[in-house]
């Protein structure tokens, strides 16, 4: 009588033994799949350390794909859409200057360069006034007193000073005055953090 009952539960015990097996693959980084045997305590080891991965990434990290059913998705992505237009032309602009070899350290824009930094960029920094000083005589490209490895745009002034300015600050800036509802995400998610 035990036998057949034995024989009847065989399989079931069969297709178990095959799931936990097929489990201890997908956890098990260690265990290679030409290996038949498996090390029971190693493998315990891997899955429970894996459950608690699981656990830990899930209840702290939720999915941050975007909700598509959420209406302020759409207005946010057409929004920011918007913003990238504004601002492409002059961060274009900026970045070719300070980038390629069109202005050698030292060097003043030229008038055309210089009139677009100044009104896209120059007006809108928090600190325009101290920056400008005495007066603006020209832009200038060079390397940065304490990081000489980055260039920057100066200002320099008409007694023959000249200090640094961010254009990324002025982005920031203009961004707030004339997308405020939306300005403090887009900053977040396109400008590099530590730069003020």
């Amino acid at each position: 009588m035990a036998a057949p009952l034995l024989l009847r539960r065989f399989p079931f015990l069969r297709l178990q033994l095959g799931r936990n097996r097929l489990a201890a693959r997908t956890v098990s980084p260690l265990r290679h799949p030409w290996s038949t045997t498996a090390d029971p305590t190693r493998l315990d080891e891997d899955v429970s350390t894996a459950e608690k991965t699981t656990a830990v990434l899930s209840a702290r990290d939720p999915p941050s794909y975007p909700r598509w059913d959420d209406p302020d998705h759409g207005r946010w992505k057409e929004m920011e859409g918007e913003i990238l237009r504004d601002i492409e032309a002059i961060t274009s602009l900026t970045k070719e200057i300070l980038h390629s070899d069109r202005y050698l350290d030292g060097e003043s824009l030229t008038a055309e360069d210089e009139k677009a930094v100044v009104e896209n960029l120059l007006i809108y920094h928090p600190n325009s006034e101290d920056k400008i000083g005495c007066g603006l005589d020209s832009i200038m490209v060079d390397r940065h007193p304490q990081f000489r490895h980055s260039r920057c745009l100066f200002v320099v002034r008409t007694d023959g000073g000249w200090i640094d300015f961010s254009y990324q600050k002025c982005l920031r800036a203009y961004i707030r005055d004339k997308y405020p509802t939306h300005a403090e995400r887009f900053i977040r998610e396109h400008f590099k953090r530590g730069s003020g």
